[in-house]
């Protein structure tokens, strides 16, 4: 059904972009916890949809649907806000990872495979699957990598940052040109993986479908890549460059 200015109706526009509402729903939640219901992410991501409706305009120079995403996106993560992504538990034990794969990694002259991993760690190669498993969610950089260990919240204190000086700059692309680094020596399948994920823009069953293995694994494979980028750029216990405060946590391998 058609209005009288000859354009679809809304009801009829929340049916034609309810897939792309779902991809994207499917797409976060790689990198978010087991307990994140899609249903969840589906129905505020509805909102976003409703919302871009209500303020786009013609003429502006963008299309419907790249405006759209942003809004669906945006929503879904304004409903995610007032949560923890990752439970501190986790949290702790994904860092326990990283400095088992900095410690391996300065050993060996090479990234540790997971047997040897979970071998540093004391567990058996299974209950370390399961720690990555549950780990969804765990990502590249975290408020608290740039709050230095300050009391004072770090969105305000930083908020209104002004712009970047010449040596920020040159921090930064010192930080890009590392994480490119770690990407490159990641071990083959999580390279892929994130190639697939980030670039391709798939999800992780589609994925899995690739590389022929399960959701499940790749969800694994995807927690340990960002444990072995974290523990090369990130640093254990060593604070991100000035160059990205003032900012949201960032999305893994960007």
């Amino acid at each position: 059904m058609y209005t009288a200015q000859g354009v679809l109706a809304k009801e009829q526009l929340v049916s034609k972009y309810a897939p792309l509402v779902k991809r994207i729903a499917f797409h976060l939640m790689a990198k978010l916890p087991a307990s994140v219901e899609v249903d969840d992410l589906i129905q505020n991501g509805t909102i976003g949809l409703l919302d871009a409706m209500s303020r786009y305009e013609e003429g502006l120079g963008a299309q419907f649907e790249t405006y759209a995403v942003q809004r669906i996106r945006g929503a879904m993560l304004d409903g995610l806000r007032d949560n923890d992504w990752l439970p501190r538990g986790a949290r702790r034990e994904m860092r326990r990872v990283e400095a088992a794969i900095h410690k391996l990694e300065h050993e060996n002259g090479r990234q540790p495979s997971e047997s040897e991993l979970a071998a540093a760690l004391d567990l058996s190669l299974a209950d370390y699957q399961k720690l990555l498993q549950e780990a969804r969610g765990h990502q590249l950089v975290y408020l608290e990598d740039l709050s230095e260990g300050q009391d004072s919240d770090f969105l305000e204190r930083h908020g209104a940052a002004p712009g970047l000086d010449p040596l920020a700059m040159l921090e930064e692309a010192d930080t890009r040109q590392a994480l490119v680094k770690a990407i490159e020596d990641l071990p083959e399948r999580e390279k892929m993986m994130m190639a697939l994920y980030y670039e391709q823009d798939l999800n992780l069953r589609e994925i899995g479908e690739v590389l022929g293995v399960t959701e499940s694994r790749v969800c694994q494979l995807h927690s340990q890549a960002i444990a072995r980028l974290r523990a090369t750029v990130v640093g254990e216990g060593k604070p991100v460059s000035k160059a990205r405060r003032g900012r949201k946590p960032a999305k893994a391998a960007t």
